[in-house]
């Protein structure tokens, strides 16, 4: 098992440092001559059509954010429902830590960003932006402070980014849902059924999974849910341990998960940065950031963020309701909960489902989150290099 935490830390951590250079990029294009032929990529018109039945037409940006990042949350369900079952958050006193520090860090962001907004239903939806944590990058900020951070601190970050993840899934399904079609939601509907009967005989062959998970992906894209959830419903199809034709024990879970995270990591993340965080800064006055959305967006990150997990912990800590891990001083707790204010991709994304067209803003709603997440990650890193943790007997973790 420490063998596979070390893998995914090191491929988490080399994405992160990925995505800094290519959302540089990307206001490169977009503040250059370049930026007409940036924006001109990015609504590029691609259509997915089969006869006269059905029809899927989307700018490319939509395709990323429709598409690309529904194996993205695959990835993340899959995560998700393997460390619930073997993984670290298999055993109450492992979740609790995480899982309180997760739950201030997504309520203390969201009202701060109502304090600000509350008075505008509009703005108000972009409430969720600033609950959000990009594990890749947090932990791609971690992987620069080398052995300076204890493993025990780095597992406690993404299994918070997990739970917190699990909580932008929930957000996303409850409060960014267009009206239902009833009917793509019956052949939805259909294709889950088929997908859970697939997990209770067993079947092992991921190509029918994936099959039925496409079906079902048009379907919820048809239906005014978002489809990237259907990632996460697919992810907790797949049987995780099964006996195949050769009486040998498989995981396709772990198959499915080796296959696809080096393909989220180094492609689809870095893609969705490069559409997502070109931003004319040109157009951008010091007097447009001064507006509720972007204060509610850059505070909720930088601060709410920070305050609502190193608050929950220390108070659940304080009551003996669990324990900081091994070797973690105060001092580096508070630095990494610094950290979850590295929104980014996550933030972004929601953004994208709160404000379908963020020129409404000016575009400093997607400046908000940029500064936010730099604020939180030069922050944080800062700390954790000028802190030490506590002294402790073994190494375990």
């Amino acid at each position: 098992m420490k063998v596979l935490v070390g893998k995914f830390l090191e491929k988490e951590s080399s994405s992160g440092i990925i995505l800094i250079f290519v959302t540089i990029i990307a206001l490169i294009f977009s503040n250059t001559f370049l930026s007409e032929f940036y924006n001109t990529f990015l609504h590029t018109k691609i259509e997915f059509r089969v006869g006269t039945s059905l029809e899927i037409s989307k700018p490319l940006i939509l395709w990323v954010n429709d598409g690309l990042m529904a194996i993205f949350f695959l990835m993340i369900g899959l995560e998700i429902k393997r460390e619930l079952i073997l993984g670290h958050l298999s055993k109450i006193s492992k979740v609790t830590l995480p899982l309180i520090g997760a739950i201030g860090g997504m309520l203390i962001p969201a009202l701060i960003f109502f304090l600000f907004n509350h008075s505008d239903d509009f703005a108000l939806r972009g409430w969720a932006i600033p609950t959000a944590t990009d594990i890749a990058f947090a932990l791609g900020i971690l992987a620069l402070l080398g052995n300076r951070v204890p493993t025990s601190l780095k597992i406690f970050l993404m299994a918070l980014a997990i739970f917190d993840d699990l909580g932008a899934i929930l957000i996303i399904a409850f409060f960014y849902t267009a009206e239902l079609s009833l009917v793509s939601l019956a052949f939805g509907t259909i294709c889950i059924i088929i997908l859970i009967l697939l997990n209770r005989f067993k079947v092992p062959y991921l190509s029918v999974y994936a099959l039925v998970g496409f079906i079902l992906w048009i379907c919820v894209l048809k239906t005014g849910v978002h489809a990237t959830l259907t990632g996460i419903i697919l992810a907790f199809t797949i049987p995780l341990s099964i006996i195949n034709e050769k009486r040998k024990h498989i995981s396709p879970i772990r198959t499915l998960e080796h296959f696809i995270h080096n393909w989220v990591a180094y492609f689809i993340l870095p893609i969705f940065a490069f559409v997502n965080a070109g931003i004319d800064l040109r157009l951008i006055s010091l007097e447009q950031m001064n507006n509720s959305v972007s204060l509610g967006i850059f505070l909720g990150l930088f601060i709410g963020k920070q305050l609502g997990v190193f608050t929950f912990v220390f108070i659940a800590v304080k009551l003996n309701l669990t324990k900081l891990p091994t070797g973690v001083s105060w001092a580096q707790l508070y630095g990494v909960a610094v950290l979850t204010g590295v929104g980014f991709t996550m933030s972004l994304f929601i953004d994208s489902l709160a404000y379908v067209d963020s020129s409404t803003f000016y575009y400093t709603d997607k400046l908000a989150i940029l500064l936010g997440s730099l604020f939180s990650g030069i922050v944080g890193y800062i700390i954790l290099l000028n802190v030490k943790g506590r002294k402790f007997i073994s190494n375990k973790d």
